[in-house]
């Protein structure tokens, strides 16, 4: 987004920040802060060591400005808490850059591989013990499944994506896995190949040990129409699930912090994202950092990169009138 930075009249200190890509987007900055001060005080109220840490993530954003006035993020502090507004969303951008990338380099080694979506659901769970356990299980049911022959002889990498949601119904917790799997082009093939909905089904209760039926769901990706490359709609398709965000703001400020004690419990000391067979390869070989460490880079996104340097800016959180502001 073009600014007028070096027109701006002397009297002028400061001016409100708009990071406005080149597809047109704004990036949400106010937005996700207030949301992560909003998550701030609810952990300082439940007295979490953190809530100060969290109070400052992306208070101050250093940014490179190139010729035409465009924004790309060179500097910032981020608390990276697994419920932070802010470091979600920066950690969602990444992911899917990252996705983008190693699916293409996939198709690129694999040209005939074929690729499916799967999601994998259990029970809900009711609090922060039963959510942290699960999710375990969950992993180790995962790896458990894709050796299973007629899985692994069709595989040749997967992402794995956990996500958990609130059900405001009856304030439980729905923890489930989004899968994208590459396999073999003779998956379609043969029945020797292929794997039914109701195989998967039960390859998934037989790993986990269940005692009822999960919901499982798999689909093939392909192009959406016949202006889209079957590149395009995989990267598409794999974008589309991020780990998000939960939504634990309500107008109910007990359930809130019940929910956030939770959430933390559950999600302690998870990894949510990972990557198996040829795809983690790929991730390797190309030197990616884990986004879900926390040492992960959640400066540089494969957001547009500034290609030459013009001069940089400085955005300030403004704690009374509740925006940044450039100085």
């Amino acid at each position: 987004m073009l600014y007028p930075y070096r027109t701006l009249p002397q009297h002028e200190k400061s001016i409100t920040l708009k990071d406005q890509k080149k597809n047109g987007k704004e990036q949400p900055w106010k937005e996700k802060k207030i949301a992560s001060l909003d998550y701030a005080e609810l952990l300082h109220i439940l007295e979490f060591n953190k809530a100060s840490r969290v109070q400052q993530c992306g208070t101050v954003l250093d940014f490179n400005v190139d010729h035409e006035g465009y924004l790309t993020l060179a500097h910032a502090w981020f608390c990276k808490s697994r419920l932070c507004q802010i470091c979600n969303w920066r950690r969602a951008m990444k992911h899917s850059g990252q996705t983008k990338k190693i699916v293409a380099e996939v198709i690129r080694r694999k040209p005939k591989a074929r690729w499916l979506f799967l999601t994998l659901t259990v029970k809900n769970v009711y609090d922060g013990e039963e959510l942290n356990q699960n999710l375990s299980e969950m992993a180790r049911g995962f790896r458990k499944m894709v050796q299973y022959k007629k899985v692994a002889k069709n595989m040749i990498g997967f992402m794995r994506a956990s996500e958990v949601t609130v059900n405001p119904k009856d304030h439980s917790y729905n923890q489930h896995l989004h899968v994208l799997l590459c396999v073999e082009s003779t998956y379609f093939k043969n029945q020797d190949n292929y794997i039914k909905q109701n195989e998967w089904t039960q390859f998934w209760q037989k790993a986990m040990k269940l005692d009822y039926t999960p919901v499982v769901n798999v689909q093939a990706i392909k192009p959406k129409n016949g202006e889209k490359s079957d590149i395009a709609s995989a990267v598409d398709e794999t974008a589309k699930y991020p780990v998000k965000s939960t939504d634990y703001m309500t107008d109910d400020r007990d359930r809130n912090l019940q929910v956030v004690k939770d959430l933390e419990e559950g999600l302690r000391q998870k990894r949510l994202i990972s990557y198996g067979g040829l795809l983690k390869e790929v991730h390797k070989e190309l030197h990616m950092d884990e986004v879900d460490d926390e040492e992960a880079d959640l400066i540089h996104t494969d957001e547009d990169e500034a290609e030459e340097v013009a001069y940089s800016i400085v955005a300030i959180w403004n704690w009374q009138k509740k925006k940044y502001l450039i100085h």
